[in-house]
């Protein structure tokens, strides 16, 4: 078979594009949030288009959940109040009621639903809430971008495939 320029460069755009993995991006997100705000959890919450619901796209946090944190998120009420804010939510730390602390901010993505990036296990201030939006634009520009890197993976397959041999 001969040489086919057309054929490896393809094949080097998509393998060097093919290599960030979309669950290893979000959870490296989430340790990130989690680092730089010194906290023991984060995660991701998506809100539909009609800001009628939020779930959970992913929590880290230390193993066996000692602040039960995942618990919490499901029965406390604040997916709905993320639901419907579009701006950071700040819950205070009280372990007497089981508040494990919770800071969110939106992460402006141009082409998903509405989403958030959390942390929770401490108590947080105006500080926090500055660093973590920060942090959240960083994370949507990484989300976006890999976004970006899939879609060019698949147009690249279509340019091979199609591509007179």
């Amino acid at each position: 078979m001969p040489y086919n320029r057309a054929d490896v460069a393809m094949r080097e755009l998509i393998a060097s594009f093919s290599c960030l993995e979309a669950a290893d991006l979000v959870d490296r997100l989430a340790r990130g949030a989690a680092a730089v705000t010194g906290s023991a959890y984060a995660g991701f919450v998506r809100v539909d288009a009609l800001r009628l619901e939020a779930e959970p796209i992913h929590m880290h946090g230390p193993a066996g959940d000692p602040l039960r944190v995942r618990r919490w998120l499901a029965e406390s009420g604040v997916l709905k109040e993320l639901a419907t804010s579009p701006a950071a939510v700040r819950l205070a730390h009280d372990v007497t009621v089981g508040e494990p602390g919770f800071l969110a901010a939106p992460v402006p993505l141009a082409t998903r639903d509405h989403t958030f990036v959390w942390v929770a296990g401490r108590a947080f201030g105006d500080a926090d809430e500055h660093l973590l939006s920060r942090f959240a634009t960083a994370a949507g520009r990484a989300l976006e971008a890999a976004s970006g890197l899939e879609a060019a993976v698949r147009l690249l397959r279509g340019v091979r495939a199609f591509r007179p041999r």
